[in-house]
């Protein structure tokens, strides 16, 4: 197994990076941490990430216009080979250039049942409001602060006689446990069926028109009641999670297939009617290329006042 690799920002004790870092050593672990990095050199979550043989990496943003210190950040990321990047308590807001550098692969982890209290003070606020639970999520970074798509909760009870530090004990077990599943998952899910054609579904059916129908066994999408496009799940005995798209021709298909092969082949049945394998389940899938394949393949067969409607439109 091929795992991914994940870079853990800290800015104090590390408690989450210890947690993520353990998780790592069971056998079944999709992901390995390849850097612990810090703002704050004294950090003592760097300490014990040296201890147990990771790479560590620490800049002071004192002095430095906030860019700036992301840049130097996002430099030692990448330099790591890190995929991934998951905040552990780093305790600074992050310009949005660094943000999107990482859409969808920056994950964090906030101590409230979000959208509940973003920010600071999350238990205190919790007590006051007289919540019945407390809790955790863990959400995938955006640049609004503690926003982005939630991966997973873990409510935490509030008891009576409960202080924001002893709220803050219980809810700190409850983060340990749920941020390593949810890093697993996210790291897996762009080779899950499933997820993959969720998204591919999500962008076929906002597609003027379009009908979702099954065909030969498998999700088909039609336009004007013609097909344009077939979710691929393995099928023929090939490895592939694939989008079946139309293309001008035969030819066209064998030429992609022989030039990139690690982004499409040549479909059994469907290649010699000019249908060509687009490769779901691979690294890096841009998936704005995967939409610009269905709009394409949408093209070919919707009716032409549809398709003029789209043009005007676009």
């Amino acid at each position: 197994m091929t795992r991914a690799k994940v870079a853990v920002l800290i800015s104090g004790s590390g408690t989450n990076m210890a947690a993520l870092l353990y998780a790592s050593r069971a056998a079944d672990c999709p992901y390995e941490i390849v850097l612990v990095a810090s703002n704050d050199p004294e950090a003592k979550g760097l300490r014990l990430a040296e201890a147990e043989g990771i790479a560590t990496f620490a800049h002071s943003h004192k002095g430095m216009k906030r860019a700036e210190h992301d840049a130097v950040m996002d430099a030692a990321i990448r330099a790591s080979g890190a995929q991934w990047v998951a905040l552990a308590g780093y305790m600074r807001i992050l310009t949005a250039g660094f943000v999107e550098g990482w859409q969808g692969r920056m994950v964090n982890i906030h101590p409230s049942l979000l959208p509940k209290y973003t920010g600071l003070h999350t238990h205190e606020r919790a007590i006051e409001a007289g919540d019945s639970h407390g809790g955790v999520t863990v959400h995938l970074v955006t640049a609004e602060l503690d926003d982005g798509p939630i991966l997973g909760q873990t409510p935490v009870a509030i008891v009576a006689g409960d202080t924001p530090d002893t709220l803050a004990a219980r809810v700190l077990i409850a983060e340990h446990q749920l941020y390593s599943r949810c890093l697993a998952s996210l790291v897996t899910r762009e080779r899950d069926p499933d997820w993959l054609l969720s998204r591919l579904r999500e962008m076929a059916l906002a597609l003027p028109g379009t009908e979702e129908r099954e065909s030969h066994g498998s999700p088909g999408w039609r336009v004007g009641g013609k097909y344009f496009a077939h979710f691929n799940d393995q099928h023929h005995g090939t490895p592939h999670v694939a989008l079946l798209a139309k293309t001008s021709s035969a030819d066209e298909v064998e030429g992609l297939a022989e030039s990139s092969p690690q982004a499409y082949f040549k479909p059994a049945y469907y290649g010699a009617a000019g249908w060509v394998g687009v490769i779901l389940n691979r690294e890096e899938l841009d998936w704005e290329q995967v939409r610009e394949w269905l709009e394409r393949s949408w093209r070919a067969v919707a009716p032409k006042k549809l398709a003029a409607m789209m043009e005007f439109g676009g």
